[in-house]
């Protein structure tokens, strides 16, 4: 299996800005749409019991823990933001990498917009949530959760993979894998 050659610093700057761009628009703006169109806690069911949207603001983190401390979240989205910012501007040259950080940058950004600026106030705003699919979690989360679990999903399997930011592989990763490809010279 050939390698890709590492990204510029400026490709995998672009690649990770424009994804994070997206997804905070698809987040924000389904947030919006829920919010001039959705009664506030009150069911309205989508696909049955499968996919309800219920209108939430949420002060907490998952499942509503820490509800009086809003502000930490706060915090810690801001650095979160500025470590995947960080690691895209000195580490990454990885096109997987670039794709993952991206996606996750935008939906941390997503939340961290609603603490920032929504109701009640700076730095203690609520976040929107809407969705509840009951059959698989008693959570109701939104387009920015989703990203952010997806990707730190994805995020632990790279490591596990032994894929560096830098698009290299840990040595036992890449003898695992010349092992198991096919020999070149036995095709023909």
């Amino acid at each position: 299996m050939t390698d890709r050659p590492a990204l510029r610093p400026a490709a995998a700057g672009t690649i990770a800005a424009v994804l994070a761009v997206l997804v905070l628009a698809a987040d924000q703006l389904s947030k919006l749409a829920v919010i001039r169109t959705l009664p506030f806690e009150t069911p309205v069911p989508i696909l049955g019991d499968f996919l309800i949207f219920y209108y939430v603001r949420n002060s907490g983190a998952a499942f509503s823990l820490g509800e009086g401390v809003t502000w930490l979240f706060t915090i810690a989205l801001s650095a979160v933001a500025v470590a995947i910012v960080w690691l895209l501007i000195t580490r990454v040259r990885s096109r997987t990498w670039a794709i993952v950080l991206g996606l996750l940058l935008g939906g941390v950004l997503g939340n961290l917009g609603d603490r920032l600026f929504r109701s009640p106030g700076f730095a203690v705003g609520h976040v929107v949530d809407f969705i509840s699919t009951p059959w698989m979690m008693p959570a109701i989360y939104n387009i920015a959760d989703m990203f952010i679990v997806c990707c730190m999903i994805v995020v632990a399997l790279l490591v596990l993979l032994g894929l560096h930011l830098d698009g290299t592989r840990d040595r036992k990763h890449a003898d695992t894998e010349a092992m198991a490809a096919p020999d070149a010279d036995e095709d023909r």
